[in-house]
């Protein structure tokens, strides 16, 4: 089943609700996305894209999951 950028925005934006999020891609299985929220203030850049997979609730694990490939900027505001 092919995921689309506007299920991509809704899952990030579950998890961070007063984020600014940008996805961009139609293809079905590659995007870019950036993630700018308030929460990410004090994170490293790993800790920022973490807590953005997990918000994606596995849809990127393994050779099963629906999203192939993510292009993530994360960063405070």
């Amino acid at each position: 089943m092919a995921i689309d950028a506007h299920e991509i925005e809704t899952m990030i934006r579950e998890s961070f609700p007063d984020a600014q999020i940008t996805v961009q891609g139609n293809d079905g299985a590659h995007f870019a996305a950036e993630v700018v929220d308030p929460s990410f203030a004090g994170m490293n850049r790993v800790q920022q894209q973490r807590a953005v997979y997990a918000a994606l609730k596995g849809k990127m694990d393994g050779s099963t999951g629906e999203l192939h490939a993510l292009a993530l900027t994360t960063r405070a505001p």
